[in-house]
C-alpha cells in the first residue's frame, strides 16, 4: 500500500514517535536515556525547534513538536535520530549489529485546540498507563517530570504549548482517560491521520493530499 505523503510545514504541531527494531528496547539504563535527552538539547542547537512534550519508554518514544519554518521538522528529527543510532552503536559496542530503529521516524500533524491539550496528556501519562510509575510526573525521562521537578535549567527544553494548559493539568494528568480519547489518538498514529476536529482534518487532508489516512487497511471485501 503507497505512503501518504509526509507533511513538513513550518508553524503546524506534529505528533512524532519511533520504535526499536524488531521490538527491543532502546533504552536500558539511566545513561542511555540521559544520552538521548542530551541529544534533544543539542538537536535544538542544529535546528530550533519548540518541543511541547515528550516521553521516552523502554523501547519506543514520543515528541510534540512545533517547528517554526518549512522544512526544519526533517532537518531536526534526521539529525536527532542519526546522531542516535551512531552514538547508541558506538557507546554499546554493537556496530554492525543492524538498525537500531524499526524504520523512519513517523509524524502526524495535530491541530491546536483541545486535540493538542488530549495529546500531550497522552504523551506524558505513558509511563502511568504502562504501570511503570503511580504518578505520570514521576517517570524522570519525560516532559511531565521537567515540567514539574525539573530545574530551571531543566524546564528550558519545553516550549510553552500555544494553547493554554487547562487548570488542574496535573491533577488531570493522572486520571484514566476515556476509551474514545484513546482510540481517536491510536487512529492517528496508526493510519498516519491528522489529529483534530472534523472540519480541519477535512482540510489538512485536502492541503497535504493525505486521503490515504482516511482508507481502511487490509484487502476489500468481497461484494463491496
Amino acid at each position: 500500500m503507497p505512503r501518504a505523503p509526509r507533511v513538513d510545514v513550518g508553524n503546524e504541531v506534529y505528533h512524532v514517535i519511533n520504535r526499536a527494531n524488531n521490538r527491543a528496547q532502546i533504552f536500558n539504563n539511566e545513561k542511555e536515556y540521559q544520552h538521548f535527552e542530551r541529544l534533544l538539547k543539542e538537536a535544538k542547537v542544529h535546528v530550533p525547534m519548540r518541543i511541547l512534550a515528550y516521553v521516552l519508554m523502554p523501547n519506543h518514544w514520543h515528541l510534540v513538536l512545533h517547528p517554526e519554518n518549512d522544512g526544519d521538522l526533517a532537518l531536526f528529527m534526521q539529525w536527532l535520530t542519526l546522531t542516535h543510532a551512531q552514538q547508541y552503536r558506538a557507546k554499546t559496542k554493537t556496530i554492525g549489529h543492524g538498525h537500531l530503529y524499526q524504520g523512519r521516524y513517523k509524524s502526524f500533524l495535530v491541530e491546536k485546540d483541545n486535540y493538542l491539550i488530549q495529546l500531550l496528556r497522552y504523551v506524558e501519562r505513558n509511563p502511568h498507563r504502562a504501570k511503570l510509575v503511580k504518578r505520570a510526573e514521576d517517570w524522570r525521562w519525560g516532559s511531565a517530570w521537567r515540567r514539574y521537578h525539573g530545574t530551571s535549567k531543566e524546564q528550558q527544553l519545553l516550549h510553552v504549548p500555544p494553547i493554554d494548559l487547562p487548570r488542574g493539568y496535573r491533577a488531570w494528568l493522572n486520571e484514566k482517560e476515556e476509551v474514545e480519547q484513546l482510540v481517536t489518538i491510536r487512529n492517528s498514529v496508526n493510519r498516519g491521520r491528522p489529529l483534530g476536529t472534523e472540519g480541519w482534518t477535512g482540510k489538512k487532508i485536502t492541503q497535504f493530499g493525505l486521503a490515504l489516512t482516511m482508507r481502511s487497511r487490509g484487502r476489500p471485501k468481497k461484494g463491496t
